[in-house]
């Protein structure tokens, strides 16, 4: 379970949950990503485009690795509605809206697979 708050005023720090995220699902672990805060933000297709981590690809081909590999995303649903992310920004990545009911399942899930 990846979590992040970091936004496009960092690049780098924003990409990590998506480069992590990608290299524990190739190497045959089960990912699920929760974004908050300014995170949410990097839904927009024109954001995550222009996201360059230091010493990597944009974080667009980033992201679609991740939704290739059916990796889910949930974006804060009252984060992405503070900030105009709609429901087509997070279809095109296979993301859906989360809350804090799903953010402690995925909490709980995690517990159970380190656990197991």
């Amino acid at each position: 379970m990846m979590k992040s708050a970091w936004g496009s005023d960092d690049p780098t720090k924003a990409a990590f949950p998506f480069l992590h995220g990608l290299a524990l699902s190739e190497a045959g672990h089960s990912v699920q990503i929760f974004l908050l805060g300014e995170a949410v933000s990097l839904m927009r297709k024109s954001v995550a485009n222009a996201v360059v981590p230091v010493g990597w690809p944009p974080l667009e081909q980033t992201m679609s690795k991740i939704a290739a590999r059916h990796v889910q995303i949930y974006a804060c649903g009252a984060c992405s509605r503070a900030r105009s992310v709609e429901q087509a920004d997070l279809d095109q990545w296979g993301a859906k809206f989360g809350n804090p009911t799903i953010f402690v399942s995925l909490v709980e899930w995690a517990d159970r697979v380190i656990t197991e």
